[in-house]
């Protein structure tokens, strides 16, 4: 989904939100990023137009099935991969098959809101909790919007949705593989509470390439409370 298709443009940027997130979250990005840039977001099973699709919840699943619905579209042209918390992990098991099956790869592979996927998991497994102490731990974190969450009805129909997004996340285990070869940056909140400094800076590991990590204002979900930052900080990058 690109919402301002840019036929011409330089480099594109492909998007991956992250749990319970939908490509609406990069919706704003298309106009405050270079013109020269086209902004695509993948729309998961499981949310927005796709709500009654069967949301994945292995990324052994995922991968495969993202990497022949994208098919050869990035082939002939630059691109760029970000994604924020799950998003992160589904970029670079994406970006880890497109090496592994000899298409091309990213310029860049940008990482935002996760530690390092060599690391082991430090918060929380939530995904099969009540569903009373579910949307509690879903209101701690912070990325549901308050409106969504004191509705009832609303909640039992994207629940499945949420669900399955912290089940990929909470079962996810890493298999280690040659480093990744494009540059790497990460980004993250210095008020994120599960993921640290040293979290983020473990991601060194996964390239042999340059590495870079930038710490912006906020918490988790700081792709949108700084949002104007991460933004001027993309622009750099993807000039």
């Amino acid at each position: 989904m690109s919402p301002r298709p840019r036929p011409d443009a330089r480099l594109r940027l492909l998007c991956f939100a992250y749990a319970g997130g939908g490509s609406a979250v990069f919706t704003d990005w298309a106009a405050k990023l270079p013109e020269d840039i086209e902004v695509n977001a993948v729309r998961l099973p499981g949310r927005e137009s796709r709500i009654l699709q069967r949301p994945y919840d292995d990324l052994r699943e995922l991968i495969p099935d993202l990497a022949e619905a994208i098919g050869d579209r990035y082939d002939s042209g630059p691109f760029v991969l970000f994604g924020h918390s799950m998003g992160a992990l589904i970029a670079f098991a994406y970006a880890r098959l497109l090496r592994d099956t000899g298409r091309r790869g990213p310029e860049h592979l940008l990482v935002s809101g996760r530690r390092a996927p060599q690391l082991s998991h430090n918060r929380p497994v939530i995904h099969d909790l009540p569903d009373d102490a579910f949307v509690e731990r879903l209101r701690a974190l912070g990325g549901t919007p308050e409106d969504l969450l004191n509705n009832p009805r609303v909640m039992r129909l994207i629940m499945p949705g949420l669900r399955s997004d912290f089940r990929l996340n909470d079962a996810y285990a890493y298999e280690p593989a040659p480093a990744l070869d494009c540059p790497v940056t990460a980004f993250g909140g210095r008020e994120d509470r599960h993921v640290d400094e040293a979290g983020l800076a473990a991601w060194a590991e996964q390239t042999t390439g340059p590495f870079a990590l930038r710490m912006l204002p906020g918490g988790h979900f700081f792709l949108h409370s700084a949002q104007e930052r991460l933004l001027r900080e993309l622009a750099g990058i993807l000039a």
